[in-house]
Parts: structure tokens; sequence; C-alpha cells
């Protein structure tokens, strides 16, 4: 036992992006609640946009990303034009 303590750490969240093509240069993005990885500059200009939309509209909304439960994502993520693969 470490510290007899009892409390749960804070709950965190990421947003993770990862492109998959490439025009050979290596790009990062970090954000308080995101990590964008590659892509050529178009893809990663399109991720970098739907995170920060995203972002805005948890803002309007007074949440932060760990507040935010999976339906409730997947609504943002829809409403910024991301969608989910369908599964085979």
């Amino acid at each position: 036992m470490a510290n007899g303590s009892n409390k749960k750490a804070p709950r965190k969240a990421l947003m993770l992006g990862l492109g998959l093509d490439s025009d050979g240069h290596k790009r990062l993005t970090a954000g308080a609640n995101f990590l964008l990885l590659g892509g050529s500059q178009e893809t990663h200009e399109v991720m970098t946009e739907k995170v920060i939309k995203i972002n805005e509209k948890l803002a309007a909304k007074g949440r932060q990303l760990e507040d935010v439960g999976r339906e409730e994502f997947d609504e943002l993520a829809r409403s910024v034009g991301l969608r989910r693969p369908a599964r085979p």
C-alpha cells in the first residue's frame, strides 16, 4: 500500500489522429487533449481542423473531453464530418 489513499486519479481523455498518407514530411501537432501524427499536409490540416472544431463545440457547451461519453462524442464527431467505420 503506497500511501493508504483511496482517491481515484482524475479521468483523462485524448483524441488521437493518425494520418496514413505521406508526402515525405513528418508532422506532429499536439494540444491539451489531442495528438495528431503524420499525414500529408492536406490530411494533417483536415485532422487539425476537426479537433479544433470538436474542442470549440465542447467549450460552447461548457464541457471537457473527459466528461463526454461515447455517444455524445460520436455525435460531436459526426457534426464535424467524421464517421465511424462500418464493422465487417
